[in-house]
């Protein structure tokens, strides 16, 4: 072959072998960089004030919640079988809740408990007070669960008015998703309660 001729050839294979690359370059590239994005937006989730102050807000609330509970499976109240059953459930439900909401306020860098300095009391609905707590634990019997079952009634309307909060303010997907599965399945243990009430 003619040098020239196979000189020319030569240079058009690399430039095509190098069009091919640069090509292929940019493909991957780019679908790196979109992987990579959709990666962050999951693992750094979006979030505001709104879905802080919830997790903050429903931390104790639940914790409430699973000390009514407990003092209902102490077998020294001689709670009926309905309402221990209940307490087990809620027990159930909201102990891996607590959990994924204190994971949500560290991956986010916040507190995972409010501003002692201010009262909160106040968008906190439902949530008894010490003597109320203390109150409830001394009664027995048939008593015992009227008077728990109107408590985590009054509880479980304050966590359903806290998620619709955040249903309507919050921005954050996972906690909308939970605030849904919290309004869910409270109400339906609501229901659950009155029946018993009634």
């Amino acid at each position: 072959m003619n040098p020239v001729l196979k000189k020319q050839k030569m240079v058009s294979l690399l430039a095509v072998g190098a069009l091919g690359l640069f090509l292929t370059g940019c493909g991957s590239s780019g679908t790196s960089s979109s992987d990579m994005t959709a990666a962050s937006e999951t693992n750094v989730a979006e979030f505001n004030d709104a879905d802080v102050m919830f997790a903050q807000m429903m931390i104790p609330h639940h914790e409430q919640a699973i000390e009514m509970s407990d003092i209902a499976l102490d077998p020294t109240v001689g709670a009926s079988d309905e309402v221990r059953s209940l307490a087990q459930d809620i027990k159930a439900a909201q102990d891996p809740e607590i959990a994924q909401m204190t994971a949500w306020l560290e991956a986010w860098g916040q507190p995972t408990s409010m501003d002692s300095s201010m009262d909160h009391s106040s968008m906190m609905s439902g949530m008894l007070t010490a003597e109320e707590i203390n109150a409830l634990g001394s009664l027995r019997g048939s008593e015992f669960d009227t008077a728990w079952i109107q408590a985590m009634i009054k509880h479980h309307e304050g966590a359903i008015q806290m998620a619709q909060d955040v249903e309507t303010d919050g921005v954050n997907t996972e906690v909308k998703t939970l605030a849904g599965a919290i309004i869910t399945a409270q109400q339906a243990e609501i229901d659950a309660m009155k029946a018993l009430l009634a």
